[in-house]
């Protein structure tokens, strides 16, 4: 079976891509290798996003904040679709990606900014990683042989942001 390799793109490359990483890259499918990065990369991933990932069984030693330019050299690994999943980085200038990947943007409110007590900032994270959750498990039900751009962006607009 072919894996497909699926990037998620946010401004910190903190929360809510990592979060995108984790999941497709422990998705039951098998049919993904998750990747992440930012525009201007954090110093370090959100505590609460590396926490999550960890239970889904993603290693706590690959999460890192990354700049987006490390995935568009010449012996990086080569995309097959690319997400955005924050405002700032889906209006951005995005490097050129080899091999013209489906891209689009499935936008999220930033978890990281909540405010109030702890089980408030974890229901915010996992609001974003259940809405992640349900569409990379559409991705994974299609025939992502022949997946496109307008097909990846309608899987988020099929669901409301806050499911």
């Amino acid at each position: 079976m072919k894996t497909y390799n699926i990037l998620f793109l946010c401004t910190h490359n903190s929360a809510r891509s990592i979060l995108g990483e984790a999941l497709a890259s422990t998705h039951p499918s098998g049919k993904f290798v998750g990747y992440s990065a930012g525009s201007t990369p954090g110093t370090s991933v959100n505590p609460i996003a590396a926490d999550i990932a960890a239970e889904l069984g993603m290693d706590r030693a690959l999460l890192k904040s990354k700049s987006w330019d490390v995935y568009a050299q010449t012996n990086a690994p080569k995309m097959d679709f690319i997400i955005t999943v924050c405002d700032n980085a889906a209006g951005e200038v995005c490097p050129f990606w080899p091999g013209q990947p489906a891209t689009a943007h499935w936008g999220f409110p930033d978890p990281s900014l909540v405010q109030g007590t702890d089980l408030e900032k974890r229901t915010a994270f996992n609001a974003v990683m259940n809405g992640l959750k349900k569409r990379i498990d559409i991705l994974a039900a299609m025939p992502l042989e022949k997946l496109d751009s307008m097909t990846l962006k309608a899987i988020h607009t099929s669901i409301p942001t806050q499911a």
